[in-house]
């Protein structure tokens, strides 16, 4: 386990989200990416809450932003040092930011998220 203040914390996911290609980044819309201490459930790093790309049509217009939560407590009780808190931030926030595109769990293991 390692210990990641807060405010570095959300450093990591803020370089995470700039990791992502930015034609892909330019498409999101209406989503909001928070740090949260611990989630709702066990053994949960990340969660997307909301309406994916694909899923959205015409009737789409004024609802709340989605919302992408990554955990930080559960990443750093996996985690034994920097680094590894920085690429499993990563891979969540990646993994997160996929559902937001209608990727489903299946899909973004096979692709490695």
């Amino acid at each position: 386990m390692i210990d990641v203040s807060r405010e570095r914390f959300e450093e990591l996911v803020s370089e995470a989200l700039d990791t992502i290609p930015a034609e892909l980044a330019r498409e999101m819309r209406n989503i909001v990416v928070t740090v949260v201490d611990d989630p709702p459930e066990p053994n949960l790093l990340g969660l997307y809450t909301g309406i994916p790309l694909t899923e959205r049509g015409d009737w789409y217009s004024g609802v709340l932003p989605d919302r992408i939560e990554i955990y930080r407590n559960p990443i750093c009780r996996m985690c034994s040092s920097e680094e590894h808190v920085v690429n499993e931030v990563r891979i969540t926030v990646v993994h997160e930011v996929g559902h937001h595109f209608g990727i489903d769990d299946d899909r973004l293991h096979e692709l490695g998220w």
